[in-house]
C-alpha cells in the first residue's frame, strides 16, 4: 500500500506541477519588474539568506545559495513575470529523487513574510525539522498554494494558522508528529484539491474529521489520503456530496459503517461492514480500483447484472463474494490484479473465469472451496504471482506460464506426476505442499536457477532424489539458489540428496517423514555452511554423528529423531553458535520463511505460511512464521550411547532438548540448570544414574520435564518452576532409587517393613502379577510391531502411558497399606 500511495502522491503533485507550468517557462531568466535587471528582488534574497542562516547544512547542499541573484539559487523559482519567488523547493533525504538534507538548528520562527508575499509553493519534506508545528515561518504565508512538509519530525497539534492559508490548492501534513484533530477553521479553505494526512496520528473521530473539512470546496477535492491515521466511528454519509473525488484512501483505520459513491476506493484493513448492493455500484462508470481486503463487507447482485466499470484492481480479501462464483466478475476483461481469496466462495471454478485470469497479473483465490481443474492453457497465462492454495482443486498440474515468478497450489487435491515440462523458467517459489502428487521429482527443478523455495512436501512422491549432476543439459550446478526445501511426508528413498552440494545459501532443509537410508554426510559443512534448520526425523539413517555436522554454526534447530543411529554424541556439539547466541534480528535470516509471501504496493497477496511441525512438550504442534525463533535439539529414538557431554549445557539457547528413548549412561551434566531458555526437557528411557543436578531448579522457562525410565537415585531437587508441572509422579517414574517430593518415597530414612503384611499379601501379589503380565504383554507388542515405525511409535507412546497408570495405582496402594499398619 505505501508503494501505491507514494506514487499516486508524486503523481497528483506533478499533475499540479505541470498545470503551473504552462504559465512559465523554465529556461527564460527571472525579471525584475522594472525589467531592470534579471536578479531577485532584494528583500526576497535577504529574507533567504536569513532563513538558510537559521538552518544546519552539514552537507553544504545549500551551497548555490549565493550570489545576488536568487533565482538562480537552487530550489528557488521565481516568476517569469514578476521577478518573486514564487517556489521553495527543499525537499529532503526522506523523499524520492531529493538532494537536500537541513534541519532546525536556530530556524526563525518569522521571516519578514511581507518580502516572500508572492510564494506560491513550498516544498520542505523529508528533511529533519524537529520542533513544534507552531509558531513557524511559513504559516504567515497567505499566498502558498502548495505547501508539503511532511516525512519532517513537527510535532505538537494541528497548527490553527492553517485555516489562514485560503489560498492553499494542496496540503501536505502527512508523516509528521502532529497529533489531534485538525483545526475548525479548515473550513475557510475553499480551493482545496489535494489533501494528504497519511501516516498521521489524527486520533479521532471521523465523523468529525469531515465536519471540519471545507465544504465550499467539496466540488474541487480530488484527493483525500487518511492512511493509517487513527481514525474512529462511522463512515459519514457526508462523502455523497464530494463529486470529483477520484482517491480516496481510508485504509489502516479502525472504521465502520457502509460504503459511499466513489470512483477510486481504498478502504482496506478496517472494520468495515454491511452489504452492497448493485444499486450502490451501478452509477459508478468510471470506477478503475476497488480495494476493500480486510472488511467485512458482502457484495450482493444478481447473477445477471453487468457492471458499467472495468475495473484494473480489484481487491476483497476477507469479504463476502460466495457461496456462488461472481458471475459479475466476467465482464472485467481488464483485470491486472484479482484478490479474492477467503470470500467463502463454495463453488465449481467456471471456464469464462480462466479465460478472464490469462490476462491477469497478479491471481490470488485462496482459502476458498473452489472445485474444478486448472486449465491445460495454464502455460499461455500472463500471471507472474498467483495463489490457488486452500481449495479443493484436482487433476493434474499443467506448464505453467512462461513469466510465472510465484505459485503456490498448496492444500488442494492435485493429482498425478509433474509436468515433464514445468516451463516457468523465472521461477522463484513454488508450493505444491498438501495434495496427492505422486512420481519422482523432475530433473528440471536442476534448470531453475532462480528457485528460492521449494516445498512439495505432504504428497506421495517416491523414488530417489533428483541428481543434478547426471543432468548433461545442465550447466552452472554451482548456482542452485534454494533457500527453503522442505520433502517431509512424502515416500522418498536413497542417500542423503547428494545435488544439496550445489546449494550453498540453503538455509531451510526437510527430508523428515521419508525412507532416506546410508550415513550422514561428511559434506555437510562444507557444502552447506549456511544451514540453520535441519530436519532428518523419521528415517533409516544409520551410523555415527559426523563431527562435521556438529561444527555447523549456524544451526539452531537440528532434529535427527527417529532413525538408526549409533555411538556418542560427539563434545564438538557446543559448538552450535546458533544455540548459544540469540539471533540478531537483522541477520536476514526470515528472509528464507519469507520467499512465498509477496505483497503488492504495500497489500499482502501472496501469502506462503511455513508448514513446519515441532516436536516439543510432548506434542506435534504446527509453527508458521514463529518457527524462526525456535531452538531445538532432538535425537531421540535413536541407538546412541556413552554420556551426555557436559558442553550440551553451554547451548543456552535451547528451548527444547530431547534426548529419550536411547542408551545414554553415566550421570546428567551438572550445569544442566544453565539452559535458562528450555521449555521442554526430556531425558527419559535411558540408562542415566546418579543425583539428577540441582541446578535443575533454575530452568525458570520449564513447562514439561520427564525423567523417567533410568537409574536416578537421591532426593528430586525442589523449586517453585519445578512444583508447578503438570503430572509430577509421571516425571520421575520408572527409577526407584529417587525419593522426596513429589513422590511418595520418603528420603529421610525408610519406613520399616509392617509386621503383618503377610496380611496384605494376596492384595500386593495380586498388584505385582497384574504389573509383571502388563509388562510381558507390552514386551509381545513391541516385538510384533519391531518392523513397522509408524506403528511402533503410536503403540509405544500408548502402552507407555497406560504402563505408566498402573505403576502409580501400584506405588499409591502400597503407600497407603504401609501407612495404615505403621
Amino acid at each position: 500500500m505505501g508503494t501505491l500511495r507514494l506514487f499516486s502522491v508524486q503523481i497528483a503533485i506533478a499533475l499540479l506541477l505541470l498545470t503551473q507550468a504552462k504559465s512559465t517557462t523554465t529556461k527564460d531568466m527571472p525579471v525584475h519588474p522594472n525589467n531592470t535587471s534579471t536578479s531577485c528582488i532584494a528583500d526576497e534574497r535577504y529574507a533567504l539568506v536569513t532563513f538558510r542562516e537559521g538552518l544546519s547544512d552539514p552537507a553544504n547542499l545549500l551551497s548555490s545559495w549565493k550570489g545576488d541573484d536568487c533565482c538562480r539559487w537552487k530550489g528557488v523559482k521565481c516568476s517569469n513575470k514578476t521577478g518573486h519567488v514564487i517556489r521553495l523547493d527543499l525537499q529532503g533525504p526522506d523523499c524520492d529523487n531529493s538532494e537536500f538534507s537541513i534541519q532546525l538548528r536556530n530556524s526563525p520562527d518569522s521571516l519578514q513574510v511581507l518580502n516572500l508575499t508572492s510564494l506560491e509553493e513550498l516544498d520542505l519534506s523529508g528533511n529533519h525539522f524537529h520542533k513544534r508545528g507552531s509558531p513557524n515561518w511559513f504559516w504567515d504565508l497567505t499566498s502558498l498554494k502548495s505547501l508539503d512538509i511532511s516525512s519532517n519530525a513537527f510535532y505538537g497539534p494541528f497548527p490553527h494558522e492553517i485555516g489562514n492559508l485560503t489560498s492553499m490548492v494542496n496540503l501536505d501534513l502527512s508523516s509528521t508528529d502532529l497529533v489531534g484533530m485538525i483545526p475548525s477553521n479548515m473550513k475557510n479553505l475553499c480551493n482545496l484539491e489535494g489533501l494528504f494526512f497519511y501516516e498521521s496520528n489524527i486520533n479521532g473521530s471521523i465523523e468529525e474529521f469531515f465536519q471540519r473539512l471545507p465544504s465550499c470546496s467539496w466540488n474541487k477535492l480530488q484527493t483525500l489520503d487518511l492512511y493509517n491515521c487513527n481514525l474512529t466511528g462511522h463512515l459519514p454519509a457526508m462523502l455523497s456530496p464530494i463529486t470529483n473525488l477520484l482517491w480516496l484512501d481510508l485504509s489502516s483505520n479502525q472504521l465502520t459503517g457502509e460504503l459511499t459513491k466513489l470512483t477510486r476506493l481504498s478502504m482496506e484493513s478496517n472494520n468495515l461492514d454491511g452489504v452492497i448492493y448493485e444499486g450502490h455500484l451501478s452509477r459508478l462508470n468510471m470506477l478503475e480500483e476497488l480495494t476493500l481486503s480486510g472488511n467485512s463487507i458482502a457484495i450482493i447482485v444478481s447473477p445477471t447484472w453487468v457492471p458499467p466499470f472495468s475495473l484494473r484492481i480489484f481487491e476483497l480479501r476477507n469479504c463476502q463474494l460466495g457461496p456462488k462464483f461472481p458471475a459479475w466478475l466476467r465482464w472485467q476483461t481488464h483485470l491486472n490484479s484479482l484478490d479474492i481469496s477467503n470470500t467463502s466462495i463454495s463453488d465449481m471454478v467456471p471456464d469464462w473465469f480462466w479465460v478472464l485470469a490469462s490476462s491477469v497479473q497478479f491471481l490470488n483465490i485462496r482459502d476458498n472451496r473452489i472445485t474444478g481443474v486448472l486449465p491445460s492453457t495454464m502455460e499461455f497465462m500472463r500471471g507472474e504471482i498467483m495463489d490457488f492454495s486452500s481449495n479443493q482443486l484436482s487433476g493434474p498440474i499443467p506448464k505453467l506460464p512462461m513469466n510465472l515468478t510465484n505459485l503456490n497450489i498448496s492444500k488442494n487435491s492435485l493429482v498425478g506426476l509433474l509436468p515433464l515440462d514445468i516451463g516457468a523458467p523465472r521461477l522463484e517459489t513454488l508450493v505444491l505442499y498438501g495434495n496427492y502428487i505422486s512420481g519422482t521429482i523432475p530433473s528440471y527443478l536442476c534448470k531453475l536457477q532462480l528457485l528460492t523455495l521449494l516445498d512439495i512436501s505432504e504428497n506421495n512422491l517416491t523414488g530417489l532424489v533428483l541428481d543434478c549432476q547426471d543432468n548433461k543439459s545442465t550447466t552452472n550446478m554451482t548456482s542452485l539458489s534454494i533457500l527453503n526445501l522442505s520433502l517431509r511426508n512424502n515416500n522418498l528413498s536413497g542417500d542423503f540428496p547428494s545435488f544439496l552440494q550445489n546449494c550453498k545459501k540453503l538455509i531451510f532443509l526437510d527430508l523428515s517423514y521419508n525412507k532416506f537410508s546410508g550415513n550422514l554426510p561428511t559434506w555437510i559443512r562444507q557444502k552447506l555452511p549456511s544451514l540453520v534448520f535441519l530436519r532428518l526425523r523419521s528415517n533409516m539413517f544409520y551410523g555415527h554423528i559426523p563431527e562435521e555436522l556438529t561444527l555447523m554454526f549456524n544451526l539452531q534447530y537440528l532434529d535427527l529423531a527417529y532413525n538408526n543411529l549409533t555411538g556418542s554424541i560427539p563434545r564438538s556439539i557446543g559448538n552450535y553458535k546458533g544455540m548459544i547466541q540469540r539471533r540478531d534480528g537483522d541477520d536476514g535470516f526470515e528472509y528464507a520463511f519469507q520467499q512465498g509471501s509477496i505483497s503488492i504496493d504495500g497489500n499482502e497477496m501472496v501469502e506462503y505460511s511455513e508448514n513446519f511441525k515441532v516436536v516439543t512438550k510432548g506434542q506435534e504442534r504446527l509453527y508458521t512464521g514463529e518457527v524462526i525463533y525456535m531452538v531445538n535439539l532432538d535425537l531421540s529414538c535413536n541407538n546412541l550411547i556413552g554420556e551426555i557431554p557436559e558442553e550440551i549445557a553451554t547451548l543456552v539457547e535451547l528451548k527444547s532438548l530431547n534426548l529419550s528413548w536411547n542408551t545414554f549412561s553415566g550421570k546428567i551434566p551438572e550445569m544442566i540448570g544453565a539452559l535458562v531458555q528450555v521449555e521442554s526437557l526430556d531425558l527419559s528411557h535411558n540408562e542415566l544414574s546418579g543425583e539428577i543436578p540441582t541446578s535443575l531448579s533454575a530452568l525458570t522457562s520449564l513447562s514439561r520435564l520427564n525423567m523417567s525410565y533410568n537409574n536416578l537415585s537421591g532426593m528430586v531437587p525442589s523449586g517453585n518452576q519445578l512444583q508447578s508441572l503438570e503430572d509430577p509422579l509421571y516425571i520421575y517414574i520408572g527409577n526407584p532409587g529417587l525419593c522426596g517430593p513429589p513422590l511418595p518415597r520418603n528420603c529421610s530414612h525408610l519406613e520399616p517393613i509392617p509386621a503383618n503384611q503377610e496380611l496384605h499379601e494376596d492384595v500386593v501379589s495380586f498388584f505385582i502379577a497384574m504389573g509383571s503380565g502388563y509388562v510381558i504383554a507390552l514386551w509381545v507388542v513391541f516385538c510384533t510391531f519391531l518392523f513397522k515405525r509408524k506403528w511402533r511409535v503410536s503403540w509405544f507412546s500408548h502402552c507407555d502411558s497406560l504402563y505408566d497408570q498402573v505403576y502409580v495405582l501400584v506405588a499409591v496402594t502400597w503407600a497407603s497399606l504401609t501407612r495404615r499398619n505403621a
